[in-house]
């Protein structure tokens, strides 16, 4: 969980972020087999000022899209501009 925070804070720059892991909720399920993790994010950055959802969400991907199907299983993103919070 530190190594997806690190890459989401150096290329987001949050002013506010909280990312939970909720693996253990879906132990049994078939991505977690694999060893990938299911997390919940909360992200707000000056980056997502302007931008559509498809777009706040494809940052966040592009941040740690070598982690997914790996490391990340499953990512639920909730991702807002300051100037929405």
């Amino acid at each position: 969980m530190e190594r997806i925070e690190q890459r989401l804070r150096a290329a987001l720059e949050p002013v506010e972020m909280t990312l939970e892991d909720e693996s253990a909720l879906h132990a049994g399920h078939a991505g977690a087999a694999s060893g990938g993790g299911h997390y919940q994010l909360r992200i707000v950055s000056s980056k997502f000022e302007g931008l559509k959802l498809v777009m706040r969400h494809r940052l966040v991907y592009d941040s740690v899209h070598d982690m997914m199907r790996g490391e990340i299983h499953a990512l639920a993103i909730t991702a807002l501009a300051p100037s929405e919070v």
